[in-house]
């Protein structure tokens, strides 16, 4: 069964114009909803969602993303294809980075700019619902076996983004906030092995000023207690054992955070 995910900033309405003219052309896609509560216009935090989650989808799978601030603007409609051949997943949205981390994360990447008109609704391009227009309806023909050069021209000057725009200032690790999630849990773009280079489980470390302990998960300190460990998604995060580190820190999407190793 061919498969479709959905990564955006719509909340609890738009999504439902893209699954019907998904299902209008492809009515034997499986949809899924990646996340629609993406903060508005949060590009960073809408690629971190997509590129924490995909390793986990199979073959073939097409993921339209669409945070996209830059509707109806000069910036291009994007089709790629990432992965090992034979492994190849899709993915459709706006040239605005959003697509770039989760397709890279894969391996080779090949990106198309989306200009073929017959692959986007017959009744017509809004200015300001693209979502709807142009990505469901051409990742809808991408489920169903379009070649992916059918879509356009292949370019190379795509919007780049990436998570690794962290640095090393002698005891500290500075990098910034990535995503907040429904725990108030605060992921930063620090990855492990970088951690782990500085730190063992069961040390201390400095967040922001604030000691902490780094420990393996949430329930090894006492409830209500501040904590640092490496997330499923391999970076740095802060929490707090049944608490909120984002409103007990201060921290948010796009802070920067500074970690002293002890």
């Amino acid at each position: 069964m061919p498969l479709i995910s959905l990564t955006t900033d719509f909340g609890d309405l738009y999504p439902a114009a893209m699954k019907a003219v998904i299902l209008g052309i492809n009515p034997t896609v499986q949809i899924i909803d990646i996340t629609h509560s993406i903060r508005q216009a949060g590009i960073r935090e809408g690629a971190f969602a997509l590129y924490s989650l995909v390793r986990y989808f199979p073959q073939g799978t097409v993921h339209i993303g669409v945070i996209d601030p830059g509707v109806g603007t000069s910036r291009r409609a994007l089709a790629i294809k990432a992965g090992r051949a034979g492994e190849e997943q899709f993915f459709i949205g706006p040239d605005n980075g959003l697509l770039i981390p989760a397709a890279r994360c894969l391996g080779e990447m090949e990106v198309y700019e989306i200009t073929n008109s017959e692959l986007m609704l017959k009744s017509g391009i809004s200015a300001t619902f693209h979502g709807r227009d142009i990505f469901a309806p051409t990742g809808a023909h991408l489920s169903k076996g379009t070649p992916i050069k059918a879509v356009g021209p292949e370019i190379s000057d795509f919007v780049d983004l990436d998570f690794e725009n962290f640095g090393i200032d002698g005891p500290f690790l500075v990098g910034e906030v990535i995503f907040a999630d429904n725990f108030g849990n605060i992921i930063t773009n620090i990855p492990e092995e970088v951690v782990l280079k500085f730190s063992t489980f069961g040390s201390q470390i400095e967040v922001n000023g604030r000691r902490i302990s780094f420990v393996q998960t949430y329930g090894f300190v006492k409830p209500e207690e501040p904590l640092a460990l490496i997330g499923s998604h391999g970076f740095l995060e802060i929490a707090v054992n049944k608490g909120n580190a984002s409103r007990q820190f201060g921290l948010k999407n796009g802070d920067e955070v500074a970690i002293k190793i002890m």
